[in-house]
C-alpha cells in the first residue's frame, strides 16, 4: 500500500547525513566525553562540531547553547530555571493561551510554588494581542514566553514586536521562544531580534529523537534543573548524547543547505493542500494560509466528521496525519488553541493537522485530497445515521 507521510509536526524522518554520522558515532567513535583518552576526544569533537553548526545557524556564541533531551527539556530548563533564578526580582510570569504543554505545564508548576501568570489572548488566526501583552507587564515580571510557531495550525507570532514591547518596558525582562515547529523554517537571529532564550528540538527538522537545544544569552542568569556531574558547565549534568548531538549537528547542516528551496517547496505543497481542500464542501481551512504563516502546517476543520474517523479512514488508505486536538495545550482531550481562536464547537472534534516535510511531494497532496473526496460523504452519512 501507498504511504504518505503529512505528520512531519509530530515528527520526521531523518537525512541520510544523519543516519550516517549517528552509525558512525554509535559503532566506532563511542567514547564518553569525559574520558581523557582518545576515544573520548573522539567523541568530544562530535560534540564540538555540532555545538559550532547550531551556534553557526543562529549567529551566536557556542557557550549559549546547551544540548538537551528535545525541546520539553529545553522549555522546562528556561521556564523553571530562570523563574528560579530571578525569583527575588519579581513573580510574575507571562505567556499565551495556545502554548504547548511543555511550556503551559511548567508554568502550572510554577504556579504552584508561589508565581503569578499571566496567559494572554490570541485573535480568530492565533495571533498574540500585542495590546494585552502591554498592559500585562508591570514592575514584577521577570519572564516572557511566546511560541514562535503554534503546533497546531502555524500561526506565526510576531517575535520581534513582542520582544520590543517586552525590552523596551524593561531590559532585564526575559524573553523565552519555543521555536520548536520554526527552526530550521526560518533563519532566526537571537540577537538580532531580542530573543534571551531559545528552544529547539532535534527530530522536527529531519534530526534523531531525544535531542534538543536550548540557547541562552550569556547575560542570562538561569538555574540547573539537572544535576550531577557537572556536564556542559554545570548547566546539564549528564553523559552527553554523542550519536544524538551528531546526528543533531548533521540535520542543522541539512536544513541550512539550500534553505530558501526547501522552504518555497513546502509553501507550494501547503498552497496546493489549502485550494484542494476549498473546493471541498463544508471544509474550514484555520487561520492564515499564505507566507505569512508557517509553511510546513495545515489545520482544516471537517464539519460533520469526528477528527479520529476520519484520521483512521485516511490512514487505511496508507496517509498519516494528526488530530487538531492531539496536543492538547491545557486540558487532556480539549486543545487550547481551538479554543483560544474561539472556533465553533461543532468543529473542536473535528479538525485535522496536515504537516509537510522536504520529502513530500505534490502528487502526495493530491493522492490525499482524492481520498478526502471519497471518504468525507460516506463518513458523513454514517454520522448522521
Amino acid at each position: 500500500m501507498r504511504e504518505v507521510y503529512f505528520d512531519n509536526s509530530a515528527t520526521t524522518r531523518v537525512f541520510d547525513s544523519v543516519r550516517d554520522v549517528m552509525v558512525q558515532a554509535l559503532t566506532s567513535d563511542y567514547g564518553n566525553t569525559a574520558s581523557r583518552h582518545r576515544k573520548g576526544v573522539e567523541a568530544e569533537q562530535y560534540v564540538r562540531s555540532a555545538r559550532e553548526a547550531v551556534a553557526k545557524s543562529l549567529r551566536v556564541k557556542e557557550k549559549e547553547i546547551l544540548f538537551t533531551s528535545g525541546g520539553t527539556e529545553s522549555n522546562n530548563m528556561a521556564l523553571i530555571g530562570t523563574a528560579l533564578a530571578r525569583r527575588r526580582l519579581g513573580n510574575h510570569l507571562i505567556t499565551t493561551c495556545i502554548e504547548h504543554a511543555s511550556v503551559y505545564n511548567p508554568m502550572v508548576f510554577l504556579e504552584e510554588q508561589g508565581f503569578r501568570v499571566t496567559y494572554l489572548p490570541v485573535d480568530k488566526n492565533g495571533i498574540v494581542s500585542l495590546d494585552a501583552l502591554r498592559e500585562a507587564l508591570c514592575d514584577e515580571t521577570i519572564l516572557v514566553s511566546v511560541m514562535y510557531v503554534n503546533n497546531e495550525m502555524g500561526a506565526v507570532e510576531p517575535v520581534e514586536e513582542i520582544a520590543s514591547i517586552v525590552h523596551e518596558r524593561n531590559p532585564e525582562i526575559y524573553f523565552h521562544v519555543d521555536a520548536i515547529q520554526a527552526y530550521g523554517k526560518y533563519v532566526i537571529r537571537p540577537k538580532k531580534t531580542g530573543i534571551d532564550m531559545l528552544s529547539v528540538s532535534g527530530h522536527k527538522i529531519h534530526g534523531p529523537k531525544g535531542v534538543g537545544f536550548l540557547y541562552v544569552d550569556e547575560r542570562v542568569k538561569i538555574r540547573p534543573i539537572i544535576y550531577g556531574g557537572g556536564q556542559q558547565k554545570g548547566m546539564r549534568s549528564g553523559t552527553e548524547n554523542v550519536p544524538g548531538c551528531a546526528g543533531l549537528g548533521a540535520a542543522v547542516e541539512e536544513i541550512y543547505r539550500d534553505h530558501e528551496a526547501k522552504i518555497d517547496h513546502l509553501y507550494a505543497l501547503k498552497e496546493r493542500m489549502v485550494e484542494g481542500l476549498l473546493r471541498l464542501d463544508g471544509v474550514t481551512v484555520l487561520g492564515l494560509t499564505g507566507r505569512d504563516s508557517a509553511p510546513q502546517i495545515v489545520a482544516a476543520g471537517f464539519e460533520g466528521v469526528r477528527a479520529e474517523v476520519l484520521l483512521h479512514a485516511l490512514e487505511d488508505k496508507g496517509i498519516y496525519v494528526s488530530s487538531g486536538s492531539a496536543c492538547s495545550s491545557n486540558h487532556p482531550g480539549i486543545s487550547g488553541t481551538l479554543r483560544g481562536i474561539g472556533l465553533k464547537e461543532s468543529l473542536l472534534d473535528s479538525v485535522l493537522r496536515f504537516s509537510f516535510g522536504v520529502y513530500n511531494t505534490e502528487d502526495e497532496v493530491d493522492y490525499c485530497l482524492d481520498a478526502l473526496r471519497e471518504l468525507l460523504p460516506v463518513l458523513r452519512r454514517y454520522r448522521r445515521a
